[in-house]
């Protein structure tokens, strides 16, 4: 009798899971896992934790949630406390098991765990399987060491040459090694949080791939809010101004193929435009991040960044604070950090103008704000995360803060989250340093580049 063991990582799913699927046709009986790293909620040099409180919360939510698919099915979820590289050959030799069936990976703190792993139990077979993006990373037209500098160069050959392979279907039914228990998730006590911090977490989302699913069905067929997507997705208020995909994407509770092949779909029976061109636009941009983290490696946390610039920061770190804190004195740039800190989440506009505010005007390591990003979003994605914060340091133009809050007409997003400036006008909720306002913060500085932005903001007055 064949028995195998599954290891879930970031692919909690069912549906679209070759790893499970080939699990499912090679072995007799099943084993699943799913391995909780210590060292992820441990405090960086920065002083805060890796992963914080929401992100806990959001991944204890999605691991319960694939618990309960496979129990639903005949399955079982043994969830550790302890790292892979420790637990898993515990696993091995309870159940003599000679084969793991797993989700490929390419980051270094990922690819570790598996090389400690591989050295503890050698003569045990590992079947990895590659599943993190739109295109399976053998069907693009570029070795990985080939792929272009820029996202232009590699979408256009990509597009026209590689096609999304076909979704493995979700299984009806598993046979679990008869021994075989699932086990509950650990207590928030375990990583150091505190009962007032866990039950303050408020994740955007709820976490799994069953509220994943039905997010996908709810933005498309139900609502028909893809049709829009191309004109609201850079706003920053709600829940419908965009997909709101990304989260599911990071631990994989969603298959970026099965999106696609729904997009696909909603194209052929509601409507094709624009935003069903760009919300598949976005799943190739991601795939483009991610082989060209894949190309780098390291390189992409470090300062320099992987073309190896010199500049200057000056990483004043009372700055530093205030922007984590959303107390930097301009709302635009508040708002989306005291929601980034409130439900781990903030809209694509925000992180571009909370990034470039962050190494344009406070000169501050652009590391230190992907650390941070890292730390507290609920999508987080290493590659996506690191390559957006790299093109802000050394590729992207200036985003002007004070002219983005007006452009997209936030007062009432600012007022949502900044509530001193509840009550106030227009103008000085975009604007408020230039009025009586006592209880929000006076700016770290005003620049003068930010002029005419207030210039006109102040016309509004007339």
């Amino acid at each position: 009798m064949k028995k195998g063991l599954v290891w879930f990582k970031n692919d909690l799913r069912l549906h679209d899971n070759e790893a499970l699927q080939k699990a499912l046709e090679e072995c007799d009986q099943l084993v699943f896992c799913f391995c909780i790293e210590p060292n992820l909620f441990k405090n960086i040099s920065l002083g805060f934790r890796k992963v914080d409180i929401n992100r806990f919360k959001f991944l204890q939510q999605s691991v319960d949630d694939l618990k309960e698919n496979l129990e639903k099915i005949g399955g079982h979820l043994i969830i550790s406390d302890k790292s892979a590289s420790d637990f898993i050959p515990n696993l091995i030799e309870e159940y003599d098991i000679l084969n793991i069936y797993a989700e490929e990976e390419y980051a270094s703190e990922e690819l570790n765990i598996i090389k400690e792993l591989q050295h503890k139990i050698p003569a045990t077979n590992f079947h990895f399987y590659w599943g993190k993006t739109l295109y399976h990373k053998n069907d693009i037209p570029f070795a990985i060491p080939e792929i272009p500098l820029t996202s232009k160069a590699y979408r256009i050959p990509a597009g026209k040459e590689a096609e999304p392979r076909k979704i493995f279907e979700a299984p009806e039914k598993i046979i679990s090694c008869k021994n075989a228990k699932s086990t509950q998730f650990p207590s928030y006590k375990k990583y150091g949080f505190t009962k007032k911090e866990y039950d303050s977490a408020k994740p955007i989302l709820r976490g799994g791939e069953t509220q994943a699913l039905e997010r996908l069905q709810y933005y498309t067929f139900e609502s028909e809010l893809l049709t829009g997507y191309r004109w609201s997705r850079n706003r920053s208020q709600g829940l419908d101004y965009s997909s709101k995909f990304s989260p599911y994407l990071a631990l994989g509770c969603i298959s970026p193929r099965k999106i696609y092949e729904v997009v696909k779909e909603y194209e052929q029976q509601i409507k094709k435009n624009q935003s069903t061109w760009w919300l598949i636009f976005e799943l190739v941009w991601r795939d483009y991040f991610t082989f060209k983290g894949m190309r780098f490696g390291d390189e992409i946390f470090y300062t320099k960044g992987y073309k190896n610039k010199e500049i200057h920061w000056e990483n004043d770190p009372v700055k530093f604070q205030k922007w984590c804190e959303g107390n930097t004195g301009i709302p635009f740039i508040d708002a989306h950090m005291r929601q980034l800190n409130e439900v781990g989440y903030m809209s694509n506009r925000g992180r571009v103008n909370c990034a470039s505010y962050f190494v344009h005007d406070l000169q501050i390591d652009w590391t230190w704000g992907a650390a941070y990003f890292e730390s507290k979003l609920i999508d987080y994605d290493v590659s996506s995360n690191w390559m957006n914060w790299h093109m802000q340091a050394f590729e992207i133009w200036y985003t002007n803060p004070v002219h983005q809050s007006n452009k997209y007409k936030a007062q009432e997003y600012i007022q949502e989250w900044i509530p001193e400036l509840k009550g106030k006008n227009k103008i000085e909720t975009l604007i408020p340093w230039e009025f009586e306002v006592p209880d929000y913060p006076k700016p770290i500085e005003v620049y003068k580049k930010w002029t005419r932005a207030i210039n006109l903001i102040q016309k509004l007055l007339d």
